[in-house]
């Protein structure tokens, strides 16, 4: 089964969006890792979870998709040099590059939702648009290698589309 890489926040990652989606996965036998700047990151809503690599020793080649949960904390990643090479590494090498809620701004900054169909929180949505992604206002969106989702109330079914994509890849 698939090696899956979340990407946290160090701090107000939305919690929803991380545990669900990754309940989801594992219970579909893949097996999910996180990385985060920190060694401890901490939800929005009072969860907090050991960080398994930091993101600047991610190697992109030990990992089968990639995930970037969002909530407030996720601005810090949306100008980040090292999390916009994660997102284009893994999408050059055609693996899932998802993301939900706040995160798909990193993949449109990353510049990989030019033309491509996308969501994410309303509160994005512009910046989808100024980086020429095509919204659509669907609580999950698939385009190739991309999916991205609009936030908590999407995070079961986000997790549900990843399986089902990465299942169809096997």
């Amino acid at each position: 089964m698939a090696k899956i890489l979340m990407v946290l926040a160090p701090e107000r990652y939305q919690d929803k969006e991380y545990e669900t989606p990754r309940c989801v996965l594992e219970a579909a036998g893949h097996t999910v890792f996180t990385t985060s700047t920190v060694h401890h990151a901490q939800g929005g809503l009072g969860g907090s979870t050991v960080v398994d690599v930091l993101l600047k020793e991610v190697d992109p080649v030990s990992y089968d998709a990639i995930v970037f949960v969002g909530g407030s904390g996720a601005h810090l990643y949306f100008d980040d040099p090292t999390a916009h090479g994660l997102a284009r590494s893994f999408y050059e090498a055609e693996k899932l590059t998802t993301a939900i809620c706040a995160g798909p701004s990193i993949l449109a900054n990353a510049g990989l939702l030019k033309g491509k169909k996308a969501t994410c929180f309303p509160s994005q949505e512009e910046n989808l648009k100024a980086h020429g992604a095509q919204v659509t206002g669907q609580p999950v969106e698939q385009d190739g290698f991309l999916i991205t989702a609009n936030g908590p109330m999407a995070a079961e079914a986000f997790g549900e589309k990843i399986a089902e994509a990465l299942q169809s890849r096997s």
